[in-house]
């Protein structure tokens, strides 16, 4: 058995074409499929036809209910910027699917309890908890799961603690880790590990220069497409 773990794919359709090249018999997907990107309609249809099994993100409900994705105030200007695409291009049943997400899902994969939400158990939408090893010893000190898997950090951490281990495949459309490709998780007979996927970038870029973005908000986006940092500069921990 092997299974696709997907998060923050936000609406980056090239990068979740190449990921879902790999071979796989199931996908998992941790939130915020959309967001920032430009083919949000695309990246959700894959899913649902993939039959993925889907947590909501904080841009999934800020999309759905029209409220703050509540992300940094560095990001919030990009959210409202581009929050106009998925409203374009996603039907009135599409956004409800998109409202009736679950926030936290229980599944039994290859054996093992796993538990699937976007940032972290005590907050499944909006906190952020990086790859920190001792908080999340303290965030999963009560947690009934084998494997927890998270995202919305856009940072790809794995860490242990006996027999429970939380893993975060990173950003699958939008990395700020350093690295621009397509950052993904694969767990095979049971066992999680992170992988990395080349795409074309420039075809985002392309798609969202035809989204008509103001100029400050596509040069932003643009940059962080290219280099996997926000600003050019350090990895960024914010979503």
């Amino acid at each position: 058995m092997r299974t696709l773990v997907l998060s923050d794919i936000h609406g980056n359709w090239p990068a979740l074409e190449a990921v879902a090249a790999v071979p796989h018999d199931s996908v998992l997907c941790l939130g915020d499929v959309v967001g920032y990107g430009p083919q949000p309609g695309e990246c959700l249809r894959w899913l649902r036809a993939s039959h993925a099994s889907i947590v909501q993100g904080n841009h999934d409900r800020s999309v759905a209910d029209g409220v703050p994705p509540r992300c940094r105030l560095d990001f919030e200007w990009l959210a409202a910027a581009t929050q106009h695409i998925a409203r374009r291009q996603l039907t009135d049943e599409e956004t409800a699917f998109l409202r009736a997400l679950p926030r936290t899902l229980d599944l039994v994969l290859d054996g093992r309890k796993v538990l699937l939400l976007h940032a972290t158990p005590a907050d499944p939408l909006y906190n952020y908890l990086g790859p920190d090893r001792d908080k999340w010893r303290t965030a999963l000190a009560r947690i009934e799961a084998d494997l927890v898997l998270v995202g919305h950090t856009h940072l790809p951490f794995h860490f242990q603690f006996g027999d429970v281990h939380v893993l975060n495949p990173g950003s699958l459309g939008q990395p700020k880790d350093g690295d621009p490709r397509a950052a993904y998780a694969v767990i095979e007979d049971g066992a999680p590990k992170l992988a990395r996927a080349a795409y074309p970038v420039e075809r985002t870029i392309d798609a969202l220069g035809e989204a008509r973005l103001d100029p400050a908000a596509f040069g932003a986006l643009s940059a962080l497409l290219r280099t996997g940092r926000a600003g050019g500069g350090e990895p960024d921990p914010a979503d």
